[in-house]
Order: C-alpha cells, then sequence, then structure tokens
C-alpha cells in the first residue's frame, strides 16, 4: 500500500478575481507529500466565502487531478504565492497502542499539522485538539495574523483526533476498539508534542468535542499545561448531551447496513441524511430558526435547501463507523475517569493548575453554560465569559461571522496574554 512518508506545506493569502467571492483575499495551504513510491503529491487547499454570506468552504485542489488544476487557476491569479508562516505536518506512527478501556488501537496513526514556529524554550505551543468529524485543515481557519492565533507569536499544534478519517479510524480498521477515550487522544497527542520538542504548552484550546480534550490535557498534564481556554466543551458530558447523542447513535444503527457495535456493511446513504437533519436541530438554537438566519445571514433561500446543503450533504461524505466512534468518545468523556483520579470529578477539576477559561455559548443547547457554571468553583484560576447571540454551538466555531469571530478573538487573545 502507498503511503505517505512526510510532508512539506505552506500557508499564505492569495488573491481572487472571479465575482462570485465576497472576499479578495483567499487563505491556502500548498502541502507536497512524499510517498512511500517515491512519487510526490501536491495538494492546494482553498477556503473561501461565496457572495451570499455563506459559511467558509475548504476545497481540495490535488495536482495529480486535471479538474482541480482547472479550478485552482480560476481562483488564484498566482497559483504558488510567496508563503506567508510555515506549515508542517505529518503522521507520528504510534505502533500498537493499548487504550484505556480495553482493546488496542493496531499500528496506531495520529495526523498533525503545526503552523508557525516553535521557540527556543519551546514553550510557545497551543495544542488544538479538533471537534466531532473534523479534521485539522478545518480548524486551520482559527490560525492567521488577523485570526485566533497569530502564527508569528505561537506555534500550534492542530492533531487530528481518532475516528476523523486522518488519523486511525474505526472506518478503516476492523479491529477497532469498542471505546476510544479523550484520554487516549490526548496521551497520544502528549508523544507528538514530546517529539515536536515541545516543553511547556502555552494553551490547550478546543472546541466542542477539541475542548473536552482540551480539558483531559488540563486534568491529565497539570505541570505541562499554563492556560486552558475550554469552548462549548465540559470537563464530563453532562447527562441531558449525553441524550442527544444517544439519539445520534440510535439513528446509526436503524440503518439496514449496520451490523452492530457500530461495524457497517456499507456506508448507509439514507441513515445519513437522516443523521444530518437530527443534527440540525440541535446545533442552532431555536432563536436562530425564529429570526430565520438562514436566509438572512447565511444566504440560503429557503429551510430546505439550508438543510440540504449545510447538514445533510455535510454529514453524507462522513463514514458512519467513524461518526457512531467518536460519538462514543464524545458520550463517555469525563476527566476524572482515571486511575489518578478515580471518578472524582471535583478531586480533578481542583488539579487543574492552568489558569483556565470556560467559554460556553449562552444558546447552546448540549453544552450549556450551566455545566460550566457548576465545574468553575473548583477551578483554582478559571473564568467564565459567555458568547452572546442566538447561534447556539456554532457561536464557538464562527469563522464567516464577523462579530462573532471578533468576540472569540478578543477573549482568546486577551487570555493568552494572561
Amino acid at each position: 500500500m502507498t503511503r505517505p512518508l512526510s510532508s512539506e506545506q505552506w500557508a499564505g493569502m492569495t488573491m481572487s478575481t472571479d465575482p462570485n467571492f465576497s472576499f479578495a483575499t483567499i487563505p491556502f495551504t500548498v502541502t507536497k507529500t512524499k510517498m512511500t513510491d517515491g512519487t510526490t503529491a501536491t495538494t492546494i487547499w482553498l477556503s473561501w466565502h461565496d457572495a451570499h454570506g455563506a459559511p467558509p468552504q475548504w476545497e481540495r485542489m490535488t495536482a495529480t487531478e486535471d479538474r482541480h488544476h482547472a479550478e485552482a487557476e480560476d481562483h488564484m491569479t498566482d497559483p504558488l504565492p510567496t508563503p506567508a508562516w510555515p506549515v508542517t505536518g505529518g503522521v507520528l506512527e504510534l505502533g500498537d497502542l493499548a487504550v484505556d478501556k480495553g482493546g488496542v488501537l493496531r499500528d496506531a496513526r495520529l495526523g498533525w499539522q503545526a503552523h508557525g514556529t516553535l521557540n527556543a524554550a519551546g514553550d510557545n505551543a497551543v495544542v488544538f485538539p479538533c471537534s466531532y468529524t473534523a479534521t485539522h485543515d478545518d480548524e486551520a481557519w482559527a490560525v492567521g495574523p488577523d485570526s485566533l492565533f497569530d502564527p508569528e507569536r505561537w506555534y500550534v499544534v492542530i492533531p487530528d483526533q481518532f475516528s476523523n478519517g486522518v488519523s486511525s479510524s474505526a472506518a478503516d480498521d476492523p479491529d477497532y476498539p469498542a471505546l476510544v477515550t479523550a484520554a487516549d487522544n490526548v496521551h497520544a497527542q502528549r508523544r507528538l508534542l514530546d517529539q515536536l520538542g515541545v516543553r511547556r504548552v502555552a494553551a490547550a484550546y478546543g472546541f466542542s468535542m477539541g475542548a473536552i480534550q482540551s480539558y483531559h490535557w488540563a486534568a491529565l498534564y497539570p505541570d505541562l499545561v499554563e492556560r486552558a481556554i475550554i469552548v462549548c466543551g465540559s470537563a464530563r458530558t453532562a447527562v441531558h448531551n449525553k441524550v442527544f447523542l444517544s439519539g445520534l447513535l440510535r439513528v446509526l444503527e436503524a440503518a439496514p447496513e449496520h451490523l452492530g457495535g457500530g461495524r457497517f456493511s456499507g456506508e448507509p446513504v439514507a441513515t445519513l441524511r437522516a443523521f444530518g437533519h437530527v443534527y440540525a436541530g440541535w446545533g442552532l438554537s431555536q432563536d436562530f430558526y425564529r429570526q430565520e438566519l438562514f436566509r438572512s445571514v447565511l444566504g440560503a433561500p429557503d429551510l430546505e435547501s439550508f438543510l440540504r446543503t449545510d447538514w445533510e450533504e455535510g454529514f453524507a461524505s462522513c463514514r458512519a463507523a467513524n461518526l457512531y466512534a467518536q460519538a462514543l468518545t464524545w458520550m463517555n468523556a469525563d476527566i476524572s475517569d482515571n486511575d489518578l483520579y478515580e471518578g472524582d470529578l471535583v478531586r480533578a477539576l481542583s488539579a487543574v493548575t492552568a489558569r483556565t477559561l470556560l467559554m460556553p455559548s449562552e444558546t447552546d443547547l448540549y453544552f450549556r453554560v450551566a455545566d460550566n457554571e457548576a465545574e468553575l468553583p473548583h477551578l483554582g484560576n478559571g473564568r467564565l465569559t459567555a458568547l452572546p447571540g442566538v447561534w447556539g454551538h456554532r457561536a464557538g466555531s464562527p469563522h464567516g461571522l464577523p462579530d462573532e469571530t471578533a468576540f472569540l478573538k478578543g477573549a482568546v487573545r486577551s487570555w493568552l496574554e494572561s
């Protein structure tokens, strides 16, 4: 099997003259990957907003595909602009990895991407784990001189969560363990940071499932993590959050293709569409739908189109076994569920020494403000700043929403300077 050996990557901005695009500059990354068969694959990722204000879309353009060449030329006046900051990436081979709840990830692999440069002291690293279904490319919007993390100042490491399709994933491994925990992810990420030469984590940052992992970073490695920024996440998955996740799991299990235990005979196309529609009712608030912001802000002509393009089609591109495995990781998340804290959540929270910023969304339907409010008194150095507005869970990942992005950026940058 041909597999990547190493990769080299650059990031920056290019220009678009296409009238269908509302922004003159387009963020990009260019990846050159050496393969085991001696070939080199070049991939370009572009991100843009359309003229109607819809959320940004990343598109992959690979040098071996003529169609993508043509598309790249359509949207780039210079196909290889001067890089704006260094971006590196690759796959860390972990070997056979025993997981906390039993089982082994055979030939475990951890994908990753890093933006910026690690300083000589090894202490300017921000670890930024991925959210549900996301890959490092999906999270890269948050890095840039005008975004949350300035790569001239910070070395931002984005590790790919297990079962996101880049790191070891349930859909690719018939022997994937029944449960891979957030702690399993974080312990693997620690090995990555050691390999990269990181001596101290300036901040563990994450959104949603990424926030769960960042909370685990602060609890499992309190002497290593200086700050934690928890955006729309919690230290232990709340009961009502589990009800939401149980509904998603039951949808997947109802698929005719489901063989049991999150394994599938083929991709359940109709079920994945249904999965997206169910998720749409939870990912955004009632007020978002009441105000019909899918029309006025996101540019959808009607509700049906919005549900199809933003939810149905998005989840249709996912693999069911990966959705199932990551949902179990999320459902079982608990920073105290380990030998260190023996299920005592208060003790785990009290052990966190990082300066911790909790940022729930005021209108999130599953990571509720009240959950973070209950955690706050047990943190030695914590603060809660709620994300305002009606965007529900989406408020924690607001790329394409200028006001919401500005609020998050201001809070994050201020905390990084604290």
